[in-house]
């Protein structure tokens, strides 16, 4: 027989009811409290922006001419987008940055693996190799100027001593001024991707190793059955952020070659500082801010499908 209810018991019920929906009601609020900053500073400083540049890009607005001069041209300059040689000049060379992430990916893991297994000093050797990455990039870009010097630069007086007459003129030249620049960002950036590496590898769990060993596994089998798959997400992590970043290059294109010579390094970045600031196209530069955020986009979307076929979790 189910034991009566009685109204004591009852209202004791209700009474903890109403206590535990205040608490849900009191966190819920505490976390609106929490994350309203966050979200009222990204909704002021990115979404709202994106819809205005989203706007201003169907204009041919110059904006020191002010609002008044705006007039609506469609899709006029996405039109001259497809037709400027030196827009698509700059997003081939983007493609080209791309590139440098998988390599500064392979070069930092390996280090990573070699300081990790083999080198006494970890901490030296972190704090090195993690130096240029928070160093100033106009100081890091100055160093590099007068580095890659096509007269007078240590790097070809070291490569004249060694009898090649004609060594490469680096940032003067434009078949290797690309090159030079994605050198030096495989420089900068291999520091970050090593500390993340090496958190990884430390967070592998030697059972593994030991399990693996007494399966007569050698070292080979070992980084492509264990390491490889468990180092998956911070792979994708990294793939990500380092092609984002890429896409984001600016400062050391500025100092260093200012987009040249003739263009040969001018990035999507680059070209839409040019046309805003120098040029004071508003309407255009915000044409190839769109065209940007969707290249961005896609990258992210098809990296972010992809992952599912190899990234474990």
């Amino acid at each position: 027989m189910d034991p009566v209810t009685t109204p004591k018991a009852s209202s004791k019920k209700k009474t903890k009811r109403k206590w535990a929906l205040n608490m849900q009601t009191k966190e819920t609020l505490a976390g609106y409290f929490f994350i309203g900053p966050m979200v009222i500073g990204t909704t002021i400083l990115v979404i709202l922006p994106i819809f205005a540049a989203l706007f201003v890009s169907f204009t041919d607005w110059v904006f020191i001419r002010g609002i008044d001069d705006m007039n609506f041209v469609g899709i006029a300059n996405y039109t001259r987008l497809v037709q400027d040689d030196l827009f698509i000049q700059s997003v081939r060379n983007n493609m080209w940055l791309i590139f440098a992430v998988p390599l500064t990916m392979f070069f930092s893991l390996l280090l990573a693996i070699i300081i990790n297994k083999h080198v006494y000093m970890k901490a030296f050797f972190k704090i090195t190799f993690f130096m240029p990455y928070i160093s100033s990039i106009v100081a890091i870009a100055i160093v590099f100027q007068l580095l890659f010097h096509p007269s007078y630069g240590p790097i070809n007086e070291f490569l004249m001593a060694l009898g090649i007459e004609n060594p490469p003129r680096w940032l003067a030249d434009t078949r290797w001024a690309l090159i030079s620049v994605i050198m030096i960002s495989i420089w900068v950036s291999i520091g970050f991707n090593l500390i993340i590496y090496l958190a990884a590898l430390q967070n592998i769990p030697m059972e593994m190793y030991e399990a693996a060993d007494m399966d007569g596994a050698n070292m080979l089998k070992k980084f492509w059955y264990i390491m490889l798959p468990m180092l998956s997400p911070t792979t994708f992590f990294l793939l990500i952020t380092g092609i984002i970043y890429s896409f984001k290059s600016f400062e050391l294109i500025v100092v260093l070659t200012s987009g040249g010579p003739g263009y040969s390094t001018s990035v999507i970045v680059y070209y839409l500082y040019e046309q805003a600031f120098e040029n004071l196209r508003s309407g255009y530069s915000s044409a190839i801010s769109m065209v940007l955020l969707l290249i961005l986009l896609i990258i992210t979307a098809v990296q972010w499908w992809g992952q599912k076929k190899w990234v474990n979790y």
